[in-house]
């Protein structure tokens, strides 16, 4: 297989040099010809190819003809940290793990960015992606923090501002609210915990930050990942962590801007998807009783 960039203005002669050179077609100039008597030398579609040897001259032309690109497709999910999309890109092929993630914190790309922190973890954008070959893991991390900037300059960051959050508290906290909700319907109520709780100045609580940077987050956390110190750790720290813990979608920034006026400070998992909402301690105590059956388990989100 060969991929071959047909540049915009490029000649079908420059093209097919290259394809001969790479042995995909035997003469330049007799596909060159070809292409000519059927009359697509000037209509070829700008792009990225792939062909392989053995290809009749008639399918080559035809794939540039209609536009056939090679596309190299990748999809940022919701919520995932920097650590984890840096390892699918590893698994798929694209990029090394410690690259990718050396460009997510190269301070220079994130100056350029105007980016004030030591990585783009929330700054990603969660969303398909064509890398083709030949893009450097910092050219991917631009182009998904940009995405992500221009979902956030169409006005979320004002209305952040209107509610005292800077936009590293927005993000922060939608990133949270992204790693608890598995139900999307739940995520403004679990950022309607998290604002009452920070309103009443009571720690977050919230199980994901106490494994950030030593393991995914998978459902539950034990009593020593509670007891970790970390700087991440909302059991420990008084308030919000120091920055994001993933890169969350539009849904959880939305559900942080815009959280239902409950009255709610705790919630844990029922071990369907779905939270148990509580208003005070006792209540909480007592759904952690119903639905938490494994004994060093934690309470998803809620006071302990």
């Amino acid at each position: 297989m060969e991929i071959v960039e047909l540049g915009r203005g490029r000649p079908l002669s420059a093209l097919a040099g290259e394809l001969e050179k790479r042995g995909i077609v035997s003469s330049a100039r007799l596909f060159t010809l070809y292409a000519r008597l059927m009359g697509g030398d000037s209509r070829v579609k700008a792009g990225t190819y792939q062909f392989h040897n053995g290809m009749h001259p008639g399918e080559i032309l035809s794939k540039m003809l209609t536009g056939e690109v090679y596309q190299r497709l990748f999809a940022l999910p919701e919520g995932y940290s920097s650590h984890q999309v840096a390892e699918m890109l590893e698994k798929r092929g694209i990029f090394s793990k410690d690259r990718f993630l050396a460009a997510c914190r190269d301070q220079g790309l994130l100056a350029e960015l105007g980016i004030s922190a030591s990585s783009a973890e929330g700054y990603l954008f969660p969303g398909s992606y064509n890398i083709l070959p030949g893009r450097s893991e910092r050219e991917v991390v631009r182009e998904m923090v940009k995405r992500q900037q221009e979902l956030l300059n169409g006005g979320l960051n004002g209305r952040a501002r209107a509610r005292g959050l800077s936009e590293k508290d927005l993000l922060t906290l939608a990133s949270m609210v992204e790693k608890e909700a598995v139900l999307p319907a739940e995520k403004p109520l679990i950022a309607a915990v998290f604002h009452n709780r920070l309103r009443l100045r009571m720690r977050l609580q919230s199980d994901p930050t106490a494994l950030y940077g030593v393991r995914a987050f998978a459902g539950k956390v034990s009593r020593e990942d509670i007891l970790r110190q970390t700087p991440y750790n909302t059991y420990l720290i008084p308030s919000l962590p120091p920055g994001p813990i993933g890169n969350p979608g539009q849904e959880a920034i939305e559900a942080v801007l815009n959280p239902p006026a409950v009255p709610y400070l705790y919630f844990v998992g029922r071990g369907d998807g779905s939270h148990q909402f509580s208003s005070d301690l006792a209540s909480h105590n007592a759904a952690v009783s119903m639905y938490l059956k494994s004994p060093g388990s934690s309470s998803q989100g809620g006071a302990r």
